[in-house]
């Protein structure tokens, strides 16, 4: 009996019911195991806040100084005596040194203790100056000044000295019968003494070169006092003109930059003076220089051949973005009139010749992307992803058309603001070897705390951002 009811018993399969809240879990997991692999199988990208600011750059060079600088040769022999400082201006007539054709003006000084001098109080106060400049510009790298400033004050001493005992040369004359072997050799120009030679009195500046500026291979020769000189030696140098200039090598990038400038401000380090430049700039094969045209304080450096300075730029201001983050891209150019903006929608499109189901020749309302206008060229740059090459466009409420071929290039950076990377066209103001500073508030640009990409080439067109 018990068999008979087994036998009419029906057995029901268990169906496996996939609920709506399973499918979306098993959805939601499969986004997130997808999500994770690209994470970790990508390079992140690195955003970067758009800030603004200017260049910080180091606008300091070493620069030659050129001046007019005519050698005066000594028409006597015998031991040179200075009477003009160096540096002092002297005008025509006056006294600049004394040749002692016998050598015994120093001995009857002696004799006569006509030599004990002493020294006013503003020679002492020039003497003082010239050891506090020293003091201030002393630099342990460049330890060959020490020499040459060992033989200006050596020569700053005796020429102190000597000027006062002009009376006493001029006594001994008449006392000593020293009457014609003494000569007084006078300035026949007016001019800035100096008594130093290095052989750039002559210079060209169309010789210029790096080679120029390597002051290991550089030689200063002091023209001392008290010396045995002979007939057409060099006894000094007369700079009769303010006018000078300074010239140093700088950057292919910044030539453009200064020559537009016009006059550039310059601080010389030694005493912080500060002087206006007429800008010119030399090109000698590969390297560059600029030269700076003053026409004043050529007196203050008569003794300087290579000076410190700084540039002090008009600094451009605007938005700092690093180079890393700069990238070039191309567009389609499209003639301005076939490019038509809906003020409603605010959106621009074009009118494209296409085809219906049937093949008939129809007109299509096409949105694009600008990314720049060119109001010289009059053009429009339209992403390529919108058009091809060979698209005919329409001229709206006429019956002139527009081939796209042509493309350009514009220069940008890639925007992530909204997730994705959106290419903004920028321009470059200027630009170091980090950053550039563009200009702000472009109508295709970049705005002030916009986050681009730092390094553009980890991104690509429309690229989401995992962050």
């Amino acid at each position: 009996m018990s068999n008979n009811n087994d036998n009419n018993l029906i057995r029901f399969t268990k169906e496996h019911n996939f609920g709506f809240g399973t499918v979306l879990f098993l959805g939601i997991f499969i986004y997130v195991v997808i999500v994770l692999f690209i994470y970790f199988s990508s390079d992140p990208i690195v955003r970067y806040e758009v800030v603004e600011g200017s260049l910080s750059s180091q606008n300091i060079y070493r620069a030659i100084a050129v001046r007019d600088e005519h050698v005066i040769q000594s028409p006597y022999s015998g031991y040179v005596n200075f009477l003009a400082r160096e540096g002092q201006k002297v005008a025509v007539g006056d006294i600049v040194y004394t040749v002692d054709e016998t050598g015994k003006l120093n001995e009857y000084l002696e004799s006569q203790s006509l030599l004990e001098n002493t020294l006013t109080d503003k020679e002492l106060d020039d003497f003082k100056n010239e050891l506090v400049d020293f003091s201030h510009s002393y630099d342990p790298v460049s330890y060959t000044e020490v020499y040459s400033f060992k033989y200006s004050l050596q020569n700053s001493v005796l020429k102190l000295a000597n000027s006062n005992f002009l009376e006493s040369l001029r006594q001994a004359q008449d006392e000593g019968g020293l009457s014609t072997a003494v000569k007084y050799c006078t300035s026949s120009e007016a001019g800035v003494v100096s008594y130093w030679i290095d052989g750039f009195e002559n210079f060209d500046p169309a010789n210029i070169s790096m080679d120029t500026f390597d002051e290991r291979k550089y030689e200063k020769t002091n023209i001392s006092a008290n010396e045995l000189r002979a007939e057409g030696d060099v006894v000094y140098k007369l700079s009769e003109s303010e006018d000078w200039y300074i010239i140093f090598p700088i950057k292919e990038t910044d030539a453009e930059s200064f020559e537009k400038q016009g006059y550039i401000l310059c601080r010389f380090l030694r005493n912080q003076y500060e002087s206006w430049g007429a800008v010119s700039i030399i090109r000698n094969d590969k390297d560059v220089f600029c030269r700076l045209d003053f026409n004043n304080s050529m007196s203050s450096f008569v003794n300087e051949r290579f000076l410190d300075v700084e540039l002090i730029l008009n600094e451009e201001t605007g938005l700092k973005v690093p180079n890393s983050s700069i990238i070039e891209k191309e567009f389609y150019l499209i003639n301005e009139n076939y490019v038509i903006f809906d003020t409603v929608n605010n959106i621009y499109y074009v009118i494209l010749s296409g085809y219906d189901d049937t093949g008939q020749p129809i007109t299509i309302r096409k949105e694009i992307s600008v990314y720049s206008h060119d109001e010289e060229a009059h053009v429009y740059y339209v992403d390529e992803t919108f058009l091809t090459a060979g698209d005919t466009l329409h001229m709206e409420n006429s019956q002139q058309v527009f081939v796209i071929k042509d493309k350009g290039t514009l220069t940008g950076v890639y925007n992530i603001n909204k997730g994705y990377a959106d290419f903004k066209e920028i321009t470059i103001i200027s630009q170091n070897d980090e950053y550039a500073i563009v200009k702000p508030n472009s109508t295709y640009g970049l705005r002030v705390y916009d986050y681009i990409a730092l390094k553009a080439d980890t991104v690509s067109d429309d690229q989401f951002i995992n962050e």
